[in-house]
């Protein structure tokens, strides 16, 4: 997908980080038109149709962890939020290194061992 003039390089950032991800692929979701990020027809980030926060699963006890640490970039989304994803604000001046451990967290625990496994070599 290509970025619109009006979209904000923080989707550039996030598009750079996930399709580094082995067999990652970027396809809307739904009848959104903001980027998501897929791997083998999963998804494991999503961008809000503002394209000023994402949301991505992330461990058990992470979600707790990062909103609870700091509530004004992290939060609970709806619908997901429930299932363990975690919203990120995009705003300001993300920490880019977290987002990518963020993001790579929420491949991980999508994409198949194996193709998750090429991470690691």
């Amino acid at each position: 997908m290509v970025d619109s003039p009006a979209e904000p390089k923080s989707i550039d950032h996030l598009r750079t980080i996930c399709l580094g991800f082995p067999e990652a692929t970027e396809q809307p979701f739904g009848g959104h038109t903001a980027p998501s990020f897929r791997v083998r027809g999963k998804l494991f980030l999503m961008v809000g149709e503002d394209r000023e926060y994402a949301t991505c699963k992330a461990p058990p006890g992470v979600q707790q962890m990062l909103v609870a640490s700091d509530p004004e970039r992290f939060f609970v989304p709806k619908y997901v939020g429930s299932k363990g994803w975690v919203g990120i604000q995009l705003g300001g001046d993300p920490d880019w290194a977290e987002i990518a451990e963020i993001a790579e967290d929420s491949y991980r625990l999508i994409a198949p061992k194996r193709v998750a496994a090429q991470l690691d070599k």
